[in-house]
C-alpha cells in the first residue's frame, strides 16, 4: 500500500456539536449553490438562515464570507486526494506511473473547472488575485509517478514544478467565462492535451 502523500498529522481536536454545525453548513451551502446557480448570492447571513442556526455561529466557524467558499473547497480537495491515495486505478495506486500521470492530471482539470467559481470566491476582495496556486499534492505526487516513469532523469523536481503549474495555476482556476462557454468541450479539449504533453514528456 502507499504511504500517503501528505502529511496529515493528528486530527484537531472538534466539540460533537460543532462537527455537526460543520457538516450541517457545508451541506446548506452546497444545497444553496446548486439552486441558486452563483456563487455571488451566496451570504453568511442567508446561510445561517437557511440552515436554521445563528449568524454568530456561521461567522465562529468561518470567519468571513470568504471562508465558506475555503472550506467547501478544502472539503471536496480533501475528497479528490484521497481518491489520489486509496481511490480505484487508473487515478488510484495500481495502474502503471504513466496511466496515473496522465489520469491524474485529467481528474485535476475536471475537478478545478467544476469548483471554479468557488476558487474565485475564496478570495475576500483584499487580496490580489494570485499569480499561481498549487496544491501541495500536485509536485508530490507527479514527482513520485516521474521518477517511476524516467528513473534516470537528473532533474525531475523542477520538470515537476512545471508540469503541476500546467495544472494549478491560474489557467485553470481563472479563466474568464467567455473561455468556458462550453465547459464540457474545454474540459475534453484540456484533457487530450494534457494526455499529448505527458506522452511527449515521458516518451523515449
Amino acid at each position: 500500500m502507499e504511504r500517503p502523500l501528505l502529511p496529515l498529522g493528528p486530527p484537531r481536536a472538534e466539540r460533537a456539536d460543532a462537527a455537526r454545525n460543520r457538516k450541517h453548513l457545508l451541506a446548506t451551502a452546497r444545497t444553496m449553490l446548486v439552486e441558486q446557480g452563483c456563487a455571488d448570492t451566496l451570504t453568511m447571513d442567508a446561510l445561517a438562515e437557511r440552515a436554521g442556526l445563528g449568524k454568530g455561529t456561521v461567522f465562529r466557524r468561518f470567519g468571513t464570507r470568504a471562508g465558506i467558499f475555503q472550506a467547501l473547497l478544502d472539503d471536496d480537495e480533501e475528497d479528490f486526494q484521497q481518491q489520489v491515495i486509496a481511490g480505484p486505478p487508473p487515478l488510484g495506486p495500481g495502474a502503471p506511473p504513466l496511466d496515473r500521470l496522465i489520469a491524474y492530471g485529467q481528474a485535476r482539470i475536471a475537478f478545478l473547472i467544476a469548483h471554479r467559481e468557488i476558487a474565485r470566491a475564496t478570495l475576500d476582495g483584499s487580496q490580489p488575485v494570485p499569480a499561481g496556486t498549487e496544491t501541495p499534492l500536485s509536485r508530490t505526487h507527479i514527482r513520485m509517478l516521474l521518477a517511476q516513469i524516467r528513473p534516470d532523469d537528473t532533474d525531475l523536481d523542477m520538470l515537476a514544478i512545471q508540469l503541476a503549474a500546467a495544472l494549478d495555476g491560474p489557467l485553470l482556476l481563472y479563466m474568464s467565462s467567455a473561455d468556458l462557454t462550453e465547459p464540457i468541450g474545454t474540459e475534453q479539449r484540456m484533457a487530450r492535451a494534457w494526455e499529448n504533453l505527458i506522452q511527449r514528456v515521458c516518451g523515449p
